[in-house]
């Protein structure tokens, strides 16, 4: 085989599903082998279109529909969304290779849903210069199942690095999968900021055959690439799979979410002026479209265990405008309380309206708020405590002392972001759980094995 047909072999994205051995037995006997194989061959693609809710209270479905070929028409083919030009699904236009289709969800009661058409998988050639082997960078796993569907790749994705890489040069971009280890579990293999020699000698040399899912312009050089924590590492220029992304496009006014989740939301038809409860809600994606669906109107508590999930729900809804979502970190399977454990029947100690300023959890009471005194704030004051005053309906004169240190580590960690712990900074609320009958509908959408979830390019983790 000559050295063009090697690179051709090489240079290609045709990725190969991992099992555990029984879920492939099990999956082989109940589809068949030959069936099987193709739906896992599948499963390591991504879908070619994707999937817009549009959030009707900002605006409608044919208005987006105008603002992204307008954002087209204005830009050129390359400075459009993900470089692809968009244009209306019509009787009699013509399709070619490299344009995506924008067109309504055809299916009955989703009339704000909108598909966007992309294209792939494309043969990408991966040139060098004479002589010289093709500068490469390796992303992780989810890194490389974003990239499929349209994002950039950013640093924290980035596993190694070519040696001499500098800001502006050309990457191959290569995804490094798990592989069995020797304690019968999964490994990637590669310690974050390894030197890609480039050269069949290279340790990962073989590893990455068959797994290139484009090529990029880098943003910053490898020593940036690995001192740095954020920002875009690989500005991606050419990929295997064409699809749109859409970040910081008409934000607020549309989302990206898979049919099936719109689907859910739907179903569930809440009505105005209900109370609903959303168990399982991060990142919020479903909580909204039922938000969107009461226009507005009645009450939505979202739960999470995690603390930025919880932040995550209430980041999305204040992005879309939305009053009437109030997010809670709960574990749903304590949702539930006893009507012997309230103080009373019928009253809880559900924080719903607490405002709160401090560094503690909220144990507020609904209604209240905490405010501190103007005259104690500044940063250079001798005193050693700073006056709080909380009002409250059933204790009006109430006061608490709290510490200026305390203010002002509250202070720096909103200055500062994630800690140790990786706290986004801002506050949550806590819940103790809700009464039986404390809500008109609830919506479970519990976590499962997500085996639809496309691109999907390890399936290890997966049992029986």
């Amino acid at each position: 085989m000559d050295s063009s047909a090697a690179a051709a072999d090489r240079y290609t994205y045709s990725p190969r599903l991992r099992w555990q051995p029984e879920v492939e037995e099990y999956f082989a006997a109940a589809y068949g082998r030959d069936r099987f194989a193709r739906i896992s061959e599948a499963l390591a693609h991504p879908s070619c279109y994707s999937c817009i809710r549009v959030n009707t209270l900002k605006s409608s479905t044919d208005a987006v529909m105008q603002k992204l070929i307008n954002l087209v028409d204005q830009n050129g083919i390359c400075g459009g969304i993900n470089c692809l030009e968009i244009g209306q699904q019509k009787g009699g236009d013509k399709t070619h290779e490299g344009i995506s289709l924008v067109h309504k969800c055809p299916y009955p009661g989703l009339d704000n849903v909108i598909f966007v058409q992309g294209s792939g998988p494309h043969v990408l050639d991966y040139e060098s210069q004479p002589e010289q082997s093709v500068k490469e960078v390796i992303v992780s796993r989810k890194c490389a199942e974003s990239v499929l569907r349209g994002a950039q790749v950013y640093v924290p994705g980035v596993l190694a690095c070519s040696a001499h890489v500098e800001k502006g040069d050309k990457v191959a971009v290569s995804v490094a999968v798990e592989k069995p280890a020797d304690d019968s579990g999964w490994t990637v293999g590669i310690t974050r900021g390894t030197v890609l020699q480039g050269v069949q000698s290279d340790v990962h040399y073989e590893e990455r055959k068959g797994l290139y899912i484009g090529q990029g312009i880098t943003a910053m050089s490898r020593s940036g690439i690995f001192r740095v924590l954020h920002g875009v590492a690989v500005e991606m220029t050419e990929r295997v799979y064409r699809l749109p992304s859409f970040n910081d496009v008409l934000e607020g006014e549309i989302f990206l979410q898979n049919l099936p989740s719109v689907v859910a939301a739907n179903v569930l038809d809440p009505q105005q002026g209900e109370r609903i409860l959303d168990m399982c809600a991060a990142p919020g994606g479903k909580t909204t479209a039922i938000a969107i669906l009461m226009r507005d109107k009645g009450e939505i508590v979202a739960l999470d265990r995690s603390h930025n999930k919880v932040m995550d729900i209430l980041k999305l809804a204040a992005e879309m405008d939305l009053n009437c979502i109030k997010a809670y970190k709960l574990d749903a399977l304590k949702s539930v309380r006893k009507i012997n454990e309230a103080g009373n029947v019928g009253i809880t100690d559900n924080c719903t309206g607490a405002t709160v300023t401090l560094g503690e959890d909220s144990d507020n009471c609904t209604g209240s708020s905490t405010k501190v005194n103007a005259e104690f704030t500044k940063a250079g004051e001798d005193s050693s405590t700073t006056s709080v005053v909380q009002t409250d309906d059933q204790k009006p004169d109430a006061k608490r002392y709290v510490s200026k240190a305390l203010l002002r580590k509250n202070l720096r960690q909103m200055r500062n972001g994630p800690g140790r712990n990786n706290c986004s900074g801002g506050r949550v609320e806590n819940s103790k759980g809700f009464l039986p009958n404390s809500f008109d509908r609830v919506l479970l959408d519990a976590p499962c094995s997500a085996l639809g979830l496309r691109p999907r390019l390890f399936a290890g983790e997966v049992r029986t």
